[in-house]
């Protein structure tokens, strides 16, 4: 997130493709009545600027999803980061080792209240750097397609990626209008 107006704007058009976009994973019924997702205030509290610590061996690693199924990633890195006082420490995966997209799905002390229950992701692409270290912006976090219907299986955060504070940042829980 540059800035909040680039945010607000990102929100705007993603509640314009949930909409009216064809592969929105809002239930055909439920569009007419979209007035769009719920989302925290921005909070340049939870935008980081941090080194990933990669891990000397990447191990591969399964997630289960949503449908009790299981997908394959590697265990790329960790980003150690201070949440509210508290050191939290969050894992990176890759789909593969060529892949240059760090996926990081996550569960908080709001799932299952404010936000998503099933965890919440976000995606780190090469752009999301600045020199050696990557931008972790919370504020970008996004609920998985699943929030949405029982139509899609999603990769569900594991345990050690369950963080013990409250991210009040990104989307909130999914309400049909």
């Amino acid at each position: 997130m540059s800035t909040v107006e680039d945010l607000v704007e990102q929100r705007t058009h993603k509640d314009e493709f949930f909409k009216n976009h064809p592969h929105s994973p809002i239930p055909y019924d439920q569009r007419e009545g979209f007035r769009g997702l719920s989302y925290y205030d921005p909070n340049p509290d939870l935008r980081f600027v941090v080194p990933l610590s990669e891990h000397a061996e990447k191990e591969e690693f399964l997630l289960e999803t949503s449908t009790e199924g299981v997908r394959q990633y590697i265990r790329w890195g960790e980003f150690r980061i201070e949440i509210d006082g508290e050191q939290v420490v969050i894992q990176a995966y890759r789909a593969d080792e060529h892949e240059l997209r760090l996926f990081i799905p996550f569960r908080d002390r709001t799932s299952g209240s404010e936000t998503y229950g099933g965890g919440r992701y976000l995606d780190l692409e090469e752009t999301d750097r600045e020199g050696e270290a990557w931008i972790l912006d919370f504020n970008l976090a996004y609920n998985p397609y699943c929030a949405y219907s029982e139509a899609y299986e999603c990769p569900l955060p594991p345990g050690e990626n369950w963080l013990q504070v409250p991210i009040e940042a990104g989307e909130k829980n999914y309400e049909p209008n």
